[in-house]
């Protein structure tokens, strides 16, 4: 019987639906989270008669038989789309309005990409993320420094102790994707270039749509909770459903084998 195929189809999409539904609500209050959306498609149809055909009296049938066999997630992507800022006035944090991404160095060498801007110092005064892989390009904070300073275009200054006038460091430089979406996640906030994301394309911050900085302010997590409870109903609702159809056709497999008694 299809049925209880195509319904345990539905069960195991909708199941990864909640699943997905946890990790975003779960990163609710990470820095620069994104959330990730399903894509669903209908599987395989069983053509039990083509569109077309002529009938005995010689009258083509307008339309067919067929009968589709489920569905299945064809993909769990991620938006993203800017979260909202909040102000922390700590001189690391580091927020990007726009579509680019910090670039970070791992310990291999490999340079990997971030949205979340809660930067640190270590012991050689470098600026670094929360798991102290190092921003690329890397600074070195004099540790006589009595404030930093990043401008929206990502150039870094600092004001030494005894100095009037503060001292530029460098300037920090952004990565965009012609697809973003297509990029790989890592966990810890860190994402890596793929084929299909493209490679990237680094740039001065507010140049070929790489965003500039905003410093003093993190970025929240894109999740909105209520959507997500919303489609957690659903995805809740779909699944009963499916169940119930497999119950109805357990019945139904049931009420059969009672008659061949």
């Amino acid at each position: 019987m299809r049925a209880l195929f195509t319904a345990a189809t539905g069960m195991s999409a909708q199941q990864l639906k909640i699943d997905n539904i946890a990790n975003n609500l779960a990163n609710v209050n990470t820095t620069a989270y994104k959330k990730s959306r399903e894509d669903f498609q209908d599987l395989y149809y069983q053509r039990l008669r083509s569109t077309g055909l002529a009938s005995s009296s010689g009258d083509v049938t307008p339309v067919g038989i067929e009968v589709g066999h489920g569905v299945r997630v064809a993909a769990v992507e991620k938006m993203f789309t800017q979260g909202t800022f909040n102000q922390t006035q700590n001189e690391l944090d580091l927020a990007i309005e726009g579509g680019g991404f910090f670039q970070v160095e791992l310990p291999d060498g490999e340079t990997v990409y971030t949205r979340a801007g809660n930067f640190k110092r270590n012991a050689d005064g470098e600026i670094v993320t929360v798991d102290g892989f190092k921003l690329k390009p890397g600074f070195a904070i004099p540790q006589d420094a009595l404030s930093i300073s990043v401008s929206r275009d990502g150039v870094v200054s600092v004001l030494e102790d005894g100095q009037t006038q503060p001292t530029e460091l460098g300037t920090l430089e952004l990565a965009r994707f012609i697809n973003p979406g297509g990029l790989e996640s890592l966990g810890r906030n860190l994402y890596r270039s793929t084929q299909t994301s493209g490679e990237a394309i680094v740039g001065i911050p507010g140049e070929n749509g790489t965003g500039t900085i905003v410093q003093g302010f993190l970025e929240s997590a894109n999740v909105d909770v209520a959507d997500e409870m919303v489609q957690m109903i659903i995805a809740q609702r779909a699944y009963e459903t499916s169940s119930r159809v497999m119950s109805v056709a357990d019945q139904m497999m049931q009420y059969a084998n009672s008659l061949v008694r």
